[in-house]
């Protein structure tokens, strides 16, 4: 059956990821010299934490990277906050709030104001004084090659990271099998696109039957990634070169250009087996102990 196929893949990820959800180990106190970039760059000059009397709430789905960049807006910011995970079946509590199923959303209690769209809530914070300097993170550089590299391997991370993200079992929005479905519902695996997966609602085209949703999840997970990741080892070599330093991707310092990059190679760090190159690697684990992401290395599968 393929239900207990599916339930069997995820009890194997289980049993193999016991702590999987603690922070990655961070290299970065370790083995600074290790990681030392040709490039001179000093790090990002953090300030003092900010602590509200009534903390600022953001609503997320671990996996999604425009929820990552909000996480990683408010941990280099240094802005305490309430992070609340969504089940990702739960449309009632982000309809309540915004009116439809979306993330992130951010509210700020003490002005009882709520907002959505990553970039608008980034603009929001890093423009209010009440969550320290405000301009800390730098505008987009209007760089094209990091957007290039990101279309390249499109189809190849969702190969990878979509069944992945659900055989854990281990992150929040899929806690219960509910969760899991619904973003098998919603998602399509390559090569198949959104309309065939999904549908239109019409009986001409109602989608893909679950049953078979399921199987392809199964299947897809099934497969030796071998050859899928040795192919991302070579664009990881590609994404190297051109990366300013370790601290941040373009020359300048933070900015909105690693906001959006690192909260998209986050999710590679699911995939077992990946070769990052030092300075890359250096980066990743730099900006998740600056901005207080965890990485998922322990949970790879």
């Amino acid at each position: 059956m393929v239900k207990l196929a599916v339930s069997s893949l995820i009890a194997i990820a289980l049993a193999s990821c016991s702590n999987a959800f603690s922070p990655a180990k961070s290299f970065v106190t370790k083995n600074t010299q290790l990681f030392m970039s040709s490039t001179e760059a000093a790090p990002f000059n953090q300030g003092p934490k900010i602590i509200r009397d009534d903390l600022p709430i953001l609503y997320v789905y671990d996996h999604c990277p425009f929820c990552v960049r909000v996480r990683l807006a408010l941990g280099v910011k240094n802005i305490k906050h309430i992070c609340h995970f969504l089940a990702n079946d739960d449309i009632p509590t982000p309809t309540k709030l915004i009116g439809k199923k979306i993330a992130p959303i951010f509210a700020i209690p003490e002005d009882d104001f709520i907002m959505g769209e990553s970039l608008d809530i980034i603009e929001k914070v890093d423009s209010d004084e009440r969550f320290g300097s405000t301009g800390q993170i730098l505008p987009a550089s209007g760089r094209k090659d990091f957007k290039e590299w990101q279309k390249s391997v499109q189809t190849l991370l969702r190969k990878l990271q979509r069944p992945r993200y659900v055989a854990t079992g281990l992150l929040p929005e899929f806690q219960q099998i509910d969760g899991r479905h619904a973003f098998i519902k919603n998602h399509q695996l390559p090569p198949y696109e959104k309309a065939e997966w999904k549908g239109d609602g019409t009986t001409e085209n109602p989608g893909m039957a679950m049953d078979t949703k399921l199987q392809l999840y199964a299947e897809a997970m099934s497969t030796d990634p071998a050859s899928m990741v040795e192919e991302l080892n070579v664009k990881l070599v590609e994404l190297d070169d051109i990366l300013y330093s370790e601290h941040f991707c373009s020359e300048g310092g933070f900015s909105m250009d690693d906001i959006d990059l690192w909260a998209r190679l986050r999710s590679i760090t699911i995939a077992k087996g990946v070769q990052w190159p030092t300075k890359l690697r250096a980066y990743m684990d730099n900006l998740s102990a600056l901005g207080d992401v965890p990485l998922y290395d322990e949970m790879a599968l």
